[in-house]
């Protein structure tokens, strides 16, 4: 009507394209969040994009108030209920998700999706906030794809296209990004610290701590996560040799183990018999405490060695760390035990009876002989019908005298728990050490690989002439636990996990892991100086590199400009249309004569593949109906012009 004003851009009814390629971001953002938030607000979640999805399918329109409200009001309440508040990374990023899927119940109008795909994009880099490994990364950036399809299909003068074709214009976009995305990686000033920094505390995979129950190492059995990465000067040590000593627990209430910290006292006496020399490359746990192989000669820079030979970072481990130091692997531990060798044989009263009586009668049977001893409860879990096993059985009150007179069953938490109290009910100084044994040695990386899988817990008891020594008892039980490594020990429990083409897999992605992880993730200020060198640029100063970025950016622009507007000419998709069906004749010789018509050089084509003559003929007449029946085509015919020009194959040649 006349005077009437067009609509607002705002205003303007959505498509349902647009509608979909909006839910289907939402649906990557939900996907790749997916692991770190709780199942059933995923699952919740999930079922209200689904419905919104098909509601707006059946009948576009918004959703009530009264639906909305109730599902935000739940939303808030859920998540202080999950995580105790609405601040910090985990709940933030609930929370974020939530409203992002809420959001599109009210999405009607072009401001809407913008507003979405916005926060889409965010939403969906905090998944990096907890996974910044290259998978993660390369996930992330693709699911900038459908939110950039999105935009594009709210451009008025898009033709109608496929869902797989939308999403082309955004691949190509993203590529020609990624040269600039590089240089700024390079070239953009460095702090000392990594630029992305390590996850969260609530994200360390290690599970190591400074308390140890039984059974407390079970979720860390299948979790195929690196935790360090270990090279050697020479040889590696045999795979009995690889115990990597974190914490040293002495404090028995019954149920767990905990360490105690002699901040202030000197280390305790090591004689060396024989030492190696090695570096660790630790990923982040967020603890102090570096694990290093049995038993540490000397701490590394910016780290202190306590009493018991625990070596202990100045801060936490929040970032990825390297270190080298040398260790013992013959040697004598404190050969003269100090004057309070209480600590070592404290048990608490009214706990495992029995325990306590099987001990004290081993050492009324052996008298003074404490390696008689040690041997008497090795050869009870070995011939006693103990059972390595995953999955034990819950112990009560009395944990020790249900595992070793009832359950019989477990793995390394509880045949060390067990000993050591054996050994202290015995009258023998006895701790529990918990670190990580084995490992995979990495032939193409030339290293041994040691992942969270490979946690272990053992005992230490002190003999008079020896100090003190490390005691195994699961090997008592499962020779294959530290000859062959974790999962060799599960046995069936385990058997796709211990497949020899997955292995190999493994090991093959670890060496990428660990390229992306040195390069990438922990890209500081002294890599960056490293990478720039070989190029003559020595001063990495923010001014040098300002420079730099600034004359590389200008590079690409100009690039990018010389690009555009060479193709600033709009290109005909008639003439591109016939231009490829020209090529698909050419190749069977029917070439278009300089000067020839197309209608011409088209009859020509048709007269030499009588098969296809019907074909051609339609082909000729609606290229000239295109041309010339009309001032502007409409885009649904110029379409199926294209397609049809796609679709057409030549069969046969009239010689």
């Amino acid at each position: 009507m006349i005077g009437r004003k067009p609509p607002k851009p705002a205003q303007v009814a959505l498509t349902q394209r647009a509608f979909d390629l909006l839910c289907l971001s939402a649906t990557f953002v939900l996907a790749v969040n997916a692991s770190h938030l709780p199942w059933w607000l995923s699952a919740a979640l999930a079922v209200i994009l689904g419905s919104r999805w098909w509601q707006r399918r059946r009948h576009p329109g918004r959703v009530p108030q009264a639906i909305k409200l109730p599902l935000l009001t739940l939303l808030t309440l859920a998540i202080i209920a999950y995580y105790g508040n609405l601040f910090g990374r985990a709940p933030g990023t609930a929370l974020g998700i939530g409203l992002l899927v809420l959001k599109l119940l009210e999405t009607e109008t072009l401001r809407d999706v913008r507003v979405g795909v916005g926060f889409a994009c965010f939403t969906l880099m905090t998944a990096l906030l907890f996974d910044q490994g290259m998978v993660s990364t390369l996930v992330v950036a693709l699911g900038l794809v459908p939110a950039l399809a999105t935009l594009r299909a709210l451009e008025p003068a898009q033709a109608p296209s496929g869902m797989a074709r939308s999403f082309m214009p955004a691949l190509g976009l993203l590529a020609a990004a990624l040269p600039l995305a590089l240089l700024a990686f390079v070239l953009v000033p460095r702090l000392g610290s990594p630029l992305w920094g390590a996850p969260g505390r609530d994200q360390a995979r290690t599970g190591l701590s400074d308390r140890m129950s039984p059974g407390a190492f079970t979720e860390l059995l299948t979790d195929d996560h690196p935790a360090m990465r270990v090279s050697f000067d020479g040889e590696p040590p045999p795979p009995d040799q690889r115990y990597f000593r974190a914490f040293v627990m002495s404090r028995y209430d019954g149920v767990s183990w905990s360490h105690v910290d002699v901040a202030h006292a000197a280390p305790v006496p090591l004689e060396v018999e024989q030492a190696i020399g090695y570096r660790i490359n630790l990923l982040p746990t967020h603890r102090r405490v570096l694990p290093t192989l049995d038993v540490p000669i000397e701490a590394p820079a910016g780290a202190v060695m306590r009493r018991d030979r625990m070596v202990v970072a100045a801060r936490p481990v929040d970032d990825a760390l390297s270190y080298a130091l040398s260790s013992a692997t013959r040697y004598r531990l404190e050969p003269q035990l100090d004057a309070r060798p209480q600590r070592w044989l404290q048990l608490p009263a009214r706990f495992n009876p029995r325990t306590l009586t099987l001990g004290q009668s081993w050492r009324e049977r052996h008298g003074s002989d404490d390696a008689a001893i040690v041997r008497e409860a090795l050869a009870l879990f070995h011939d006693g019908g103990f059972r390595y096993t995953l999955a034990p059985a819950p112990l009560g009150r009395y944990a020790m005298d249900d595992f070793l007179f009832a359950t019989r069953e477990g793995y390394c938490e509880h045949y060390a728990s067990a000993f050591t109290v054996l050994m202290r009910a015995a009258g023998i100084p006895a701790r529990v050490v918990t670190g990580y044994q084995g490992g995979y040695w990495n032939k193409l990386g030339n290293y041994l690989l040691v992942r969270n899988s490979d946690a272990h817990a053992w005992s230490e008891v002190w003999l008079a002439g020896r100090g003190w020594v490390r005691v195994d008892p699961t090997a008592a039980v499962r020779p294959e636990r530290v000859s062959l490594g974790a999962t060799a020990a599960a046995g069936d429990q385990l058997d796709w996990y211990r497949r020899d083409w997955l292995q190999q897999f493994r090991n093959r992605w670890d060496i990428v892991n660990r390229w992306w992880d040195q390069g990438v993730v922990a890209f500081d200020a002294l890599r960056q100086r490293g990478l720039l060198t070989p190029f003559g640029i020595r001063d990495t100063d923010t001014r040098t590199l300002g420079v730099l970025l600034a004359i590389g950016s200008s590079l690409f622009i100009a690039i990018g400009l010389a690009w555009a507007l060479r193709r600033r000419q709009p290109r005909d998709p008639l003439r591109e249309a016939l231009r490829v069906l020209e090529h698909k004749l050419a190749r069977q010789r029917i070439v278009r004569r300089t000067g020839e018509g197309p209608q011409h050089y088209l009859s020509r084509a048709a007269r030499a593949l009588p098969m296809q003559r019907s074909q051609l003929t339609a082909l000729m007449q609606q290229y000239l109906e295109l041309c010339y029946a009309s001032e502007e085509p409409a885009p649904e015919s110029v379409h199926a012009f294209r397609r049809a020009v796609r679709d057409f194959r030549v069969t046969n040649v009239v010689k």
